[in-house]
């Protein structure tokens, strides 16, 4: 039985890179449930890993800091029928001169993640609009928590809280004559290729291990299932919205165990 209802549905995935990433999960969901997957790629490297892992599904190579490139990839694909949903995973930070505190930031290194990491967003929901079902969805991948100063996420963090803005800025914007959704999945601490190049990440991936209410870390497949969910007829209620997946850490920062190893030193 196809619960989601996206069956033979077009499906536009941008930001895979490996198994580890995000889109990759988000990708095998939809697989499953029967949909048509199209992805749109950084690189050859990228499209290569598609092309053995996703055999039949087509992979357009695309630098969405480029405009231009949007625009082509836009037209090309819009060619070949409407399109029923838009996965953005995408996220990118520049650090020019290495780490450094979030008060030495650089104006240019600041500008192009933002370009990358949200305005790309907005660029492909503009340019993505004609060629899709009118009554369509697209998602973007967020984080748990815009408010949370952690020093080693630099500030990837106030980007995101740009990215969360611009949903419910474009779910508004797209009702005026459509019915397409916007919706983001803020995710807690998972274990991806784009963690691992965060400075000092193990620890509060640990940490955020311990303090999720199952004791038991966030999986990916986990937030792709919620991705899916939002992507598909089902939840045509949900819009606007950034939908938290953290198993519970956000309401258990004061958790016990978490309080007495703080305060003990151990």
């Amino acid at each position: 039985m196809d619960f989601l209802g996206l069956e033979g549905k077009k499906i536009l995935i941008f930001g895979i890179a490996n198994r580890k990433s995000v889109a990759f999960h988000i990708a095998e969901v939809l697989k499953e449930a029967g949909a048509e997957l199209i992805f749109s790629v950084l690189g050859q490297e990228q499209a290569d890993f598609v092309n053995k892992i996703f055999p039949g599904c087509t992979a357009h190579i695309c630098d969405v800091g480029d405009e231009k490139q949007i625009q082509a990839l836009a037209a090309k694909i819009g060619s070949q029928g409407k399109i029923y949903g838009i996965v953005h995973s995408i996220a990118f930070a520049s650090y020019t001169d290495g780490f450094k505190p979030f008060h030495q930031t650089r104006k240019d290194d600041f500008l192009k993640t933002m370009d990358v990491s949200c305005f790309s967003f907005i660029q492909i929901a503009g340019l993505f609009k004609p060629y899709m079902d009118p009554e369509g969805s697209m998602v973007t991948i967020s984080i748990s928590t815009t408010r949370m100063a952690a020093e080693n996420y630099g500030y990837m963090a106030p980007v995101k809280a740009a990215l969360d803005s611009s949903i419910c800025f474009l779910a508004k914007s797209l009702s005026e004559d459509t019915k397409i959704r916007v919706n983001g999945v803020g995710a807690s601490l998972l274990k991806t290729s784009s963690s691992a190049g965060i400075p000092g990440y193990v620890e509060p991936y640990l940490f955020a291990e311990k303090a999720t209410l199952r004791k038991a870390s966030l999986k990916t497949e986990e937030v792709a299932n919620v991705a899916a969910f939002l992507l598909s007829p089902k939840s045509s209620g949900i819009n606007a919205q950034t939908v938290i997946v953290d198993a519970g850490m956000s309401v258990n920062y004061f958790d016990k165990a978490i309080v007495k190893a703080a305060v003990s030193g151990k």
